[in-house]
């Protein structure tokens, strides 16, 4: 039992204090015996804990003052191993298997039996998570990172005093290093049967409780190292993510794409509209910008020669947080010259399915508690035709913005609501009413059409005002050739024919960066506390002349397509949140 000094526990620190010094570098107990070339019977595997006497206290019900007692406890026990010449904190351990290996070498070994051989002698490694001592034996489940395997600890194989220790020195935990045989108990759990064992490291702070975990959200993604230990599936969720962009490398790779890198800090934050976060350069006496996207470099490869460019990175925004939105996320970026977007339709199919077979074996799966079929092809419908489908109306027929805003008015029945009517009001054209991609999400197509669209959805040929780097539509004037895919109503990716003409991308680009001056100037009129307060639309937006200047040497013909990675984990690994695919998520740092 842990907490105060318990009158048994300072007895086991006494008896370990007199027990004699050690010659190892280690705290490493070793049984001299040689092994048995045959198969022995096996005592029972460990019984349900009976009594109160033998369970440690939970995290849930430890109090900071308790918490602290626990480690002062396991620090006297560190110096107590130093004042012996033994180390607490090993350099390495030699390892024959993982736990896995173990479960599957010997997945035939009968109930009772023992593989006894030289050639049975096993070495692991891992952190200890549970432990139950009864009489002469002790079990301890050892974890490592590809599962779990029971340490079998029987007093008769090991020195009387060497088993005493076991008991008073391991905690839950501490990591282990132990050799012995492989034994199956009676009822049938693998064990590893110790005859030495190791403290690789000593934990100092007690994990929480293993029937509780840890349960405290904030806690979780905070200290995820614990979030980790507690709960071993949050480790499964990374190692998915690690697998779907192992994955998506290949799938480009394939098609002879090449992985480049671009600045993270930039002169000027282009290639969205997005709030950027702002350093200063102390050597070049300027400020830069993270970037918010790696759009316009690739492209700036593709001018230089380049025909099938990609690259996954990071990317940073200063806006806010949700379930889906992270300040810093990672995206794949891809172009490729001579193509227009109908490729990365067939693109982005290919990289989710492969991803998906990849970490699911299949091609329907679950988010939610909704079934999502990835079988291809995937629908493929125009902007105008989806909003028609939903409300009935036809905002490709307007060419008043006065009526355009009405309808949307009425339909979103928004008269009431003056945040909703303000947003209506200040968009400046028809395929603003029908897009806005400001942050509120208010307007039609993000209120009445997202959500509906839970199955793998194309939506095609977004309006020229709301596609500033997309080319115009071939065939229907006042759209864009531009893509957007949307699974369980949640955007997934987007993609354009690229916008080539030099001029025609300086006219659009200038009238962005006037449009949103006219939006900032009309917030700060409206309440002049907005921008200092950090509202998410008062930022500038600056031209990037150097992008200008390389469209003007001429790129050619191209498309391209920019994916979230995290969305992408969180569909194919059924996560709610963004924080729960990103290890370490964006916090508020916690007040002292």
């Amino acid at each position: 039992m842990e907490g105060a000094l318990h009158p048994m526990r300072l007895k086991q620190l006494l008896h370990f204090a007199a027990f004699p010094k050690l010659n190892k570098t280690h705290f490493i107990f070793r049984n001299t015996r040689s092994f048995s070339t045959t198969r022995c019977a096996s005592p029972s595997s460990s019984p349900t804990v009976a009594g109160a006497r033998n369970r440690r206290p939970s995290s849930s019900q430890t109090s900071t003052s308790d918490r602290e007692a626990i480690r002062a406890i396991r620090i006297k026990k560190v110096e107590e191993l130093r004042s012996k010449g033994l180390d607490a904190y090993a350099y390495t351990w030699k390892r024959t298997h993982a736990a896995n290996q173990l479960q599957e070498i010997y997945m035939d070994l009968g109930n009772g039996e023992e593989a006894a051989c030289e050639s049975d002698r096993v070495s692991i490694a891992g952190r200890i998570v549970a432990r139950r001592a009864f009489g002469k034996l002790a079990f301890l489940t050892l974890r490592d990172d590809s599962g779990t395997i029971q340490l079998y600890c029987e007093k008769e194989k090991l020195l009387s005093d060497q088993f005493e220790h076991l008991k008073t020195l391991v905690d839950i935990g501490d990591i282990l290093g132990a050799e012995g045989s492989i034994k199956r108990t009676e009822k049938g759990e693998l064990s590893v049967c110790v005859t030495s064992f190791s403290i690789l490291t000593k934990s100092l702070l007690p994990l929480p409780d293993k029937y509780h975990g840890l349960t405290d959200i904030d806690k979780r993604y905070r200290q995820r190292y614990v979030d980790m230990i507690a709960n071993p599936e949050v480790a499964d969720v990374f190692r998915k993510r690690a697998k779907i962009i192992s994955e998506i490398r290949k799938t480009v790779e394939s098609a002879g794409f090449i992985e480049v890198e671009t600045p993270v800090l930039q002169g000027a934050a282009g290639g969205a509209e997005a709030r950027p976060f702002i350093t200063y350069h102390n050597s070049l006496g300027q400020d830069l910008y993270l970037r918010i996207a790696t759009e316009l470099h690739l492209k700036r490869m593709l001018v230089g020669g380049f025909e099938k460019v990609y690259e996954i990175g990071r990317i940073f925004r200063n806006e806010g947080l949700s379930t889906r939105h992270n300040p810093e996320f990672t995206t794949i970026e891809m172009y490729e010259a001579y193509t227009d977007y109908e490729s990365m339709m067939n693109m982005a199919e290919e990289i989710v399915t492969r991803s998906a077979l990849a970490v699911n074996g299949k091609l329907i799966i679950d988010y939610q508690g909704v079934e999502i079929s990835l079988e291809r092809p995937w629908r493929r419908e125009t902007m105008h035709n989806l909003v028609k489908e939903a409300t009935g109306i036809d905002f490709a027929m307007f060419e008043d913005l006065t009526a355009a805003k009405e309808v949307a008015l009425e339909m979103l029945n928004a008269g009431g609501d003056n945040q909703n009517k303000s947003s209506i009001e200040a968009c400046p054209s028809v395929g603003h009413v029908l897009n806005e991609v400001n942050h509120n999400h208010l307007l039609v197509f993000e209120l009445v059409v997202e959500p509906k669209l839970l199955q793998p959805t194309f939506v095609l040929d977004y309006p020229l005002e709301v596609s500033p780097l997309a080319k115009p539509h071939r065939r229907h004037a006042g759209l864009t050739e531009r893509f957007e895919l949307f699974v369980c109503g949640r955007e997934m990716a987007n993609a354009f024919s690229e916008l080539t003409d030099p001029l025609d991308q300086r006219e659009r680009l200038e009238d962005q960066v006037r449009q949103h001056k006219k939006k900032n100037a009309s917030l700060v009129s409206e309440d002049k506390n907005k921008k200092v307060d950090g509202d998410d639309d008062a930022y500038d937006v600056n031209l990037d002349e150097d992008f200008l200047t390389a469209l003007e040497y001429g790129m050619p013909p191209a498309s391209g397509m920019g994916i979230g990675i995290d969305r992408l984990v969180m569909l194919l690994t059924n996560s709610a949140s963004i924080r729960d695919v990103i290890a370490f998520p964006v916090l508020k740092t916690p007040q002292v």
